[in-house]
């Protein structure tokens, strides 16, 4: 895990902004969380489809997840009421917000394409590794708990091998792919913003957002593209090589593996396990159907 930027070591309430290509990106949200002793802070904004998913679309909504629909269909409200909700408990918040909406995948090169057009109706710069993001779930996130937060975090990610032979972007790593080390380098590069940077109104909030996207862009571009090969695969600046201890990643290896490995040890356990993922899942979706 290679970082640029600015990463505070201490705890925050922040707005997590990042570029999305997998569902690794997920993970990289944990990962600087972790570093920050922050890992249960993370929070995400989720898209609505994603609260079916089998236990943990559950999870997600009890631990303070938000899910949100696109576009005529975002409800705003609702939103806003999950936020304050959390604020009123004091919840600590790391919300990790996607605002492309989707993952930029270059094996579908109509919705990079539709991305595209769409900015450039709209007056606004032609992006090229990434798609032109959405500010609605931004907007709402911020504006509600702009007293709440200490500060934003602009956080753009870069995966090595992700480039073919021609040069061309290929699809980023898949969770399996990532974690058998197909990927040997993730570069994480990181901007904090302070809220008073930040224009209120969202009208010029997307403006904002849209140059933020800008910058990744030619962050982007400098891995990827650079003319000078020494400068590929790597970003602008000062780098750390920031490894974790054992200390921060075995206990809850060893726990969460021995809880599981001894229920599938026995036929009973075997039996609760399945159990579980079976009245849990139905459960979870009859919950969240009732109660975001």
């Amino acid at each position: 895990v290679i970082i640029y930027g600015d990463l505070p070591k201490n705890k925050e309430n922040v707005i997590y902004l990042s570029n999305h290509q997998c569902t690794v990106d997920w993970i990289i949200a944990d990962m600087l969380a972790m570093r920050q002793n922050a890992l249960g802070h993370v929070r995400y904004v989720l898209k609505d489809g994603l609260k079916w998913l089998p236990l943990y679309g559950w999870y997600f909504s009890q631990h303070g997840g938000v899910y949100v629909k696109r576009s005529a269909k975002f409800n705003e409200k609702e939103m806003r009421e999950k936020l304050r909700a959390e604020m009123k408990a004091e919840t600590p918040m790391y919300l990790v917000i996607f605002p492309e909406g989707t993952r930029y995948n270059p094996e579908i090169p109509k919705v990079i394409a539709d991305s595209q057009s769409f900015a450039e109706k709209e007056g606004l710069a032609i992006l090229k590794h990434v798609l032109t993001p959405r500010v609605k779930a931004t907007h709402v996130a911020i504006d509600t708990m702009k007293d709440y937060l200490d500060a934003v975090y602009d956080v753009t990610v870069a995966y090595e091998g992700t480039v073919d032979h021609k040069g061309q972007r290929k699809l980023a790593p898949s969770m399996t792919e990532f974690l058998c080390k197909e990927c040997p380098r993730v570069h994480i590069f990181i901007d904090r913003i302070e809220l008073k940077d930040i224009p209120e109104e969202q009208m010029y909030m997307r403006r904002w957002l849209h140059e933020r996207f800008e910058i990744k862009d030619k962050l982007l571009i400098e891995f990827y593209d650079a003319k000078d090969s020494k400068r590929r695969n790597k970003f602008p600046g000062k780098s750390v090589h920031s490894k974790l201890s054992l200390k921060k990643t075995l206990p809850s290896l060893l726990f969460l593996g021995g809880l599981t490995a001894s229920m599938l040890l026995t036929e009973s356990g075997r039996k609760l396990y399945v159990k579980t993922w079976i009245y849990g899942t139905l459960i979870g979706c009859l919950w969240v159907s009732i109660k975001p």
